[in-house]
């Protein structure tokens, strides 16, 4: 069983950034593949995000390219992401998200999730 504890949101001005952590624990960190996934007030939740175990390889919803980062560093057993250029759309509950297939991720599925931290942005 992995923990993920999100860290980061906030209230911004619509053309600002952010970074939001995700910190996991209980489980090696580096055997997970990790992704970022958000739900706005009224809508079901979206895939954002992921990455797999190396870093090597991300993958992104259209909406963010360009924008948004997502990045870890297992020797801190941490998952980033960073979002520049945020829009009033962005604003949601970010969630964390860890899983051992890269591919359920891309596909919007995960085994572990945190418990999610909000973000909103303002015009």
């Amino acid at each position: 069983q992995v923990q993920l504890v999100e860290s980061g949101g906030g209230l911004v001005q619509a053309g600002g950034s952010l970074r939001l952590s995700c910190a996991a624990s209980g489980h090696p960190f580096s055997s997970y593949a990790m992704g970022w996934f958000r739900q706005a007030p009224g809508k079901e939740r979206e895939f954002v995000a992921a990455i797999n175990w190396s870093g090597r390889t991300t993958y992104y919803v259209d909406s963010v390219k360009g924008r948004f980062t997502i990045s870890r560093d297992n020797a801190k057993n941490t998952v980033y992401l960073q979002m520049n250029s945020l829009k009033p759309e962005d604003t949601a509950v970010y969630y964390c998200a860890a899983d051992e297939a890269y591919s359920d991720l891309t596909s919007g599925i995960a085994y572990h999730w945190g418990k999610g931290t909000q973000v909103t942005i303002f015009s």
